[in-house]
């Protein structure tokens, strides 16, 4: 195997980029709650970090990507256990994308993407779940929802056979997290206690600023190589991003009267979301809009979350899951099959609906229905069977007390 050392340093970078949006991610939410529930919410993604990765090991990856679609999967939708505790995962292997670039640090990326996504979901439900049947929502979630999703796209299962298309995961994490998130409000219910929340909006500054800078190793890392769509993944996230903050941000204030910090630094994280799924795949004009796009629609979807009275407590329905479902659809409009360079393989390009592919557009369409209804119909399902195991939700006292003190036995400040 001859190792492409730029392309093999390049992923390890990328691949500690994204490890680094999961404490990012704890710091981001950590602030948006109340000072008595703060370390509850944190813990919630450092431990994500441990369990996720002992599943990974145990068979998380072998579901994964060991086998494809009539070759040794199960009916296109998840793996198989050829590769259970990382069996032929070694110094000889060779990443699937890229021969260039060791298995091992294929292996790695790919976790950092499966520790980082059941934690969204953690904000939906914040100050309201016990810690035992978080872990069990945890451990569930991945292999009855994510793990499938990885395979079914990213691992040569049956949506890959449709020809859907996810650069980073805009369906596999975000729309699929998303959803979950909106599964689990509706089985949790709203918070008996009241909780002002946004106690530090530094930390929410610091955390939104963390996953910003992860998330170009979460774009430009799926790439799985330094090229040139590398460098366009990289530039379009920053500009998406860019455009969705400041867009937030004059919404606020127009209907507020004010120019809201927290404002901008969500509108950021939609645009990141969104333009997820686009990222390689895309013009960087084509980035603007999208950014644009993301922060009104994901906006509009917060103000109806707010006017149904769901208690999303973290607005990760509104972010994350609109925000991956609208950038996989808006995928299916903008992608440009004109982004080609000698080497470039014709088989990783698509056109989109502005270049008359009309079938991508409703392939790209059904596919975020079907993650959606999944994500959300599954996780109902687990947190029903959970709750016979084990009380999901924490008791009205702990609630108003604090999960910290009541869960854990600590607290934050003194």
């Amino acid at each position: 195997m001859n190792i492409d050392i730029g392309s093999t340093g390049f992923m390890l970078l990328a691949t500690s980029l994204v490890m680094f949006m999961t404490p990012g991610l704890a710091f981001f939410y950590g602030g948006l709650v109340g000072r008595k529930n703060v370390l509850t919410i944190m813990f919630q993604s450092f431990v994500s970090l441990g369990v996720t990765t002992i599943l990974w090991f145990l068979f998380g990856y072998s579901l994964c990507f060991s086998g494809t679609l009539g070759h040794g999967d199960l009916g296109g939708i998840i793996g198989n256990l050829d590769m259970a505790f990382l069996r032929g995962v070694d110094l000889n292997g060779v990443s699937p994308v890229n021969p260039g670039v060791p298995l091992l640090v294929f292996v790695a990326y790919q976790m950092m993407f499966a520790i980082i996504t059941p934690a969204l979901i953690t904000g939906a439900f914040a100050n309201r779940i016990r810690f035992p049947a978080y872990l069990l929502f945890l451990v569930a979630w991945l292999v009855l929802v994510y793990f499938p999703f990885v395979h079914m796209i990213w691992g040569g299962g049956i949506l890959a056979s449709w020809g859907v298309r996810d650069f980073a995961g805009g369906i596999v994490v975000h729309t699929t997290a998303g959803f979950a998130a909106l599964a689990s409000v509706l089985y949790v219910g709203k918070r008996r206690s009241v909780d002002k929340g946004l106690h530090s909006l530094p930390l929410v500054a610091l955390g939104t600023a963390i996953l910003w800078f992860g998330w170009y190793g979460f774009n430009a890392g799926s790439e799985f190589g330094v090229d040139r769509i590398t460098a366009l993944a990289f530039l379009n996230t920053d500009v998406a991003a860019s455009f969705a903050g400041p867009t937030w941000l004059l919404l606020d204030w127009i209907f507020t009267r004010k120019p809201k910090f927290l404002g901008f630094l969500t509108g950021a994280v939609a645009g990141l979301a969104t333009i997820t799924p686009c990222a390689g795949y895309v013009s960087t004009s084509a980035a603007v809009v999208i950014g644009i796009l993301a922060s009104l629609i994901c906006y509009l979807a917060v103000h109806l979350k707010n006017k149904a009275g769901l208690d999303d407590a973290l607005d990760v329905f509104g972010v994350h899951g609109v925000g991956g479902l609208t950038g996989s659809i808006l995928l299916g409009v903008f992608a440009t099959a004109t982004m080609t360079f000698p080497g470039r393989d014709p088989a990783l390009l698509t056109s989109g609906l502005l270049e008359g592919n009309v079938r991508f557009f409703l392939v790209q369409l059904v596919a975020v229905a079907i993650a959606a209804a999944y994500a959300f119909l599954f996780t109902l399902a687990m947190l029903w069977l959970i709750n016979k195991v084990t009380p999901v939700r924490v008791s009205a006292l702990v609630e108003q007390t604090g999960l910290d003190e009541g869960e854990h036995g600590e607290t934050a400040y003194i």
